[in-house]
């Protein structure tokens, strides 16, 4: 129990300088959708922090990545081939990973509240 206190209260921390978790995505949505939650948290998150709101990353949320990409193959082949300080995931990720993400961020991210 001591040890599980300090580890919790750091995670907070994390949790609370990263933009808290990432949006969730509803029980009866496309599975796509929480897979792509999933890879958000893992690969972009650092970045572009968990709810979009950019970091070393630029800011995704509020209709920013739809903005700037408004033709998704666009955003795909960033994702895909990287640009600048964007890293490349294609050796990382698999296509349909990447198809996925995308999607969350277009989906679930990217809109206005």
């Amino acid at each position: 129990m001591r040890r599980i206190v300090p580890f919790l209260f750091g995670v907070s921390l994390v949790l609370t300088a990263c933009g808290g978790a990432a949006p969730e995505v509803g029980a009866d949505a496309d599975p796509a959708l929480a897979a792509g939650r999933t890879i958000w948290t893992r690969n972009c998150a650092s970045c572009h922090r968990a709810d979009g709101s950019g970091g070393r990353g630029p800011q995704l949320n509020e209709d920013r990545v739809t903005g700037r990409f408004p033709d998704v193959a666009d955003q795909i082949e960033l994702v895909t081939n990287g640009r600048g300080s964007m890293p490349a995931f294609s050796g990382r990720l698999s296509p349909e990973e990447i198809e996925q993400v995308t999607r969350y961020t277009r989906e679930v991210i990217a809109p206005s509240k």
